[in-house]
């Protein structure tokens, strides 16, 4: 069956010549994607003359992503080169006049008979069931990367594959945090986009030699925040996360595009809380925009930052406040600034420290513990997440 998105209830009679009288008429694109996502062996979308440009390019460079196999054709009233070179960008295989039923009829066999030769091919993005991990405050300097930092290298240590993001496009610090000069970053990803594979992502990322960790930097130039699409965070992501087991976001302190993009793809959200007021009130309405986003709350997990510290809160006032449990806490340490001049990471250098106990803790229990992996004696045993050895 093909689905054809348009806004004229009398559509599917419309293009009956073309596309039979079994056509799925929906009239909006998360509706769309929801008849994609709930029927896998649709092959085909036909969008409408009057549907947005920008918007069908989107959907089309959405599905793109997860079912290369699928064909998206667009009909126009009006063919002009602008368009139709936005919508060959976007992954629309062909671009038809509205009233040409024939080319459409030709433009229909012509995709179906392109899937068939795909036969499958290229749907392997995300077939390894990594785990994303998005590490989230909505105030600076709550401890974010050091949080994102410690947690992917020792995840790295324990012997499972894991890529540390930063998405902190204008300002990242994880390169510097860890001593690393980047041989790329997201914003190499850009030029690679639509057809992003395993060997595309490993001339990006950098590795961390003392824990095994791959990183892929932020941009260098904080003006190149601007030039990399939130569609391109997401391929990343489940590019990724078919390769590594765990694949950790580190963001900036705001709700930008690339974070909504990270959280779409998340399979765990860390929010990170210290104890003062601006941040306990940055964090509520962080939750309530993640809740009317419709994020779920089981796949999210708060960790308090400096929880001893003597500031007139304490735990409780937090948990109070933002009317949710607080999962982890983390001591108050010096040497936490300290490691962070020097570029190491606390976890593996001076993995008894206070601190380092807690961070251990939290990703033994609220990441692998939680994803299924099995735990011995506090250590990763000597075979891969999902089953295979190395």
């Amino acid at each position: 069956m093909t689905i054809l998105w348009d806004f004229d209830q009398s559509a599917v009679d419309t293009y009956r010549f073309a596309l039979g009288g079994d056509a799925l008429l929906i009239n909006s694109a998360p509706r769309v994607s929801r008849a994609l996502e709930e029927d896998p062996t649709q092959l085909l979308v036909v969008i409408g003359p009057d549907i947005d440009l920008d918007a069908a390019c989107e959907l089309a460079d959405r599905e793109r992503i997860d079912r290369p196999e699928l064909g998206v054709i667009l009909l126009r009233h009006r063919l002009d080169v602008t368009a139709l070179a936005q919508a060959l960008r976007s992954g629309v295989r062909e671009v038809v006049q509205a009233d040409d039923q024939t080319a459409l009829a030709d433009a229909v066999r012509r995709s179906l008979a392109l899937t068939q030769q795909l036969g499958g091919h290229g749907t392997t993005v995300g077939s390894q069931d990594g785990k994303v991990i998005t590490v989230f405050s909505a105030k600076g300097g709550v401890g974010k990367t050091t949080m994102s930092t410690n947690l992917a290298t020792y995840l790295a240590s324990t012997g499972a594959k894991t890529l540390l993001v930063d998405l902190d496009l204008m300002f990242g610090d994880v390169a510097i945090s860890l001593q690393l000069l980047p041989h790329g970053s997201v914003r190499d990803v850009v030029a690679m986009s639509g057809h992003l594979d395993d060997q595309g992502l490993q001339s990006v990322v950098t590795r961390h030699e003392e824990s095994g960790l791959d990183v892929v930097a932020a941009p260098a130039d904080p003006a190149d925040a601007d030039r990399v699409p939130s569609h391109v965070v997401i391929e990343l992501l489940k590019v990724a996360r078919g390769k590594y087991d765990y694949v950790i976001v580190d963001t900036p302190p705001s709700f930008t595009e690339h974070v909504l993009a990270a959280f779409d793809v998340s399979d765990l959200t860390v929010l990170i809380a210290t104890l003062d007021i601006p941040a306990v009130k940055n964090l509520r309405i962080a939750i309530n925009t993640l809740d009317t986003l419709g994020a779920a709350k089981e796949a999210r997990t708060i960790v308090l930052n400096r929880a001893d510290a003597k500031v007139g809160l304490k735990p409780d006032d937090v948990e109070a406040a933002l009317k949710a449990p607080i999962s982890a806490n983390v001591p108050n340490s010096l040497t936490v600034p300290a490691s962070v001049n020097r570029g190491v990471a606390l976890v593996l250098d001076d993995p008894r420290n206070p601190v380092s106990l807690a961070i251990r803790e939290l990703a033994d229990q609220e990441i692998r513990r939680r994803f299924g992996e099995e735990l011995q004696n506090g250590a990763k045993r000597n075979f891969s997440l999902f089953g295979s050895r190395r």
